[in-house]
C-alpha cells in the first residue's frame, strides 16, 4: 500500500526512526543510565555497610577475611 511515498501513514524516514527507537528501548536496557544496577559483589556491600557505620571495623574485617577465602577457593 504506496500512498505517494507514504507508508501506512508514514513516511519511510519515519518508520526507520520509530524501529531504531523501539530497539534501543527494549534490546539495550541496560546502556540506558539509571534504568538497572549491576548486581554488587558481595566485598561491595560489606565495604558500603561500613562506610554507612552499620558494622564495626573488627566485624568489617572477620567478613571480609570470610569473604575473600570463599571467592579464593572458587577460582
Amino acid at each position: 500500500m504506496f500512498y505517494e511515498n507514504y507508508y501506512w501513514g508514514m513516511s519511510f524516514v519515519w518508520w526507520i526512526i520509530w524501529m531504531g527507537l523501539l530497539v534501543w528501548i527494549f534490546a539495550v536496557p541496560y546502556d540506558i543510565p539509571f534504568q538497572r544496577n549491576k548486581k554488587s559483589s558481595p566485598l561491595d556491600i560489606l565495604q558500603k555497610r561500613f562506610a554507612s557505620g552499620e558494622i564495626k571495623k573488627e566485624e568489617y574485617y572477620e567478613k571480609k577475611k570470610i569473604i575473600e577465602n570463599e571467592l579464593s577457593g572458587l577460582s
